[in-house]
């Protein structure tokens, strides 16, 4: 966390006052990964902190406030997500391990962040533009840098000019999100974690470049 910590009455938090908020954060952050994001209450928060619920409101308006928080710190992280495909060549071999390597830097962010991520989803999808923001965050850093590699694939004659470079990208991130948020329930069908990852590796391959990845 970077820059100055303060209270929701615009105090400068001291050093054991940033401690606290972060423990209420990091205690919020577990309770989203064992319990539905709606029955979250802030006395449950400032119990399992070790804390009071007054003390929590020096810090946060509510739940949802704490909650935006934690988002915004993971949507920073997710903008690293870009150095997986920014710059990349998708050429024989080299974009063969661009996919494998975007497949799994997405896979795992998403399966780190999933309790958090599973409340930006359902934030975005009830039409709360703040978790919209924060969704569109974390996929615009992967769907900038495809649709630039979709252009410049074009520019060599390498890729059909009547297709539109960022439905492309924005299609592929699209899946890749989906998919991401759905890992466990791969399970269900049969599907293991070793099985998705070529497959999901091939799709993008195939989007990107128009080929199968070389063997």
């Amino acid at each position: 966390m970077t820059g100055q910590v303060r209270t929701v009455d615009g105090r400068v938090a001291g050093r054991r006052g940033q401690a606290t908020r972060q423990k209420l954060l990091d205690c919020l952050s577990e309770m989203l990964s064992t319990s539905p994001y709606r029955d979250v209450k802030v006395i449950d928060v400032a119990r399992k902190a070790g804390t009071s619920p007054a003390t929590f409101y020096q810090y946060f308006p509510d739940v949802e406030g704490a909650v935006l928080e934690i988002a915004e710190e993971m949507a920073k992280e997710g903008a690293g997500l870009t150095d997986l495909v920014a710059g990349r060549s998708w050429a024989g071999k080299s974009g063969a391990q661009a996919a494998e390597e975007l497949v799994e830097g997405f896979l795992s962010f998403w399966r780190k962040h999933d309790a958090i991520l599973r409340v930006v989803d359902l934030g975005a999808a009830e039409g709360d533009k703040r978790f919209y923001k924060i969704r569109m965050k974390i996929l615009n850093s992967v769907t900038n840098s495809l649709t630039d590699a979709v252009k410049e694939l074009q520019a060599k004659g390498r890729y059909d000019k009547d297709v539109s470079p960022a439905a492309v990208a924005g299609s592929i991130v699209a899946m890749l999100a989906a998919v991401a948020a759905h890992q466990k329930g791969f399970q269900s069908w049969g599907v293991k974690q070793a099985e998705l990852r070529p497959a999901l590796t091939l799709l993008i391959h195939l989007g990107i470049t128009g080929r199968k990845p070389p063997k």
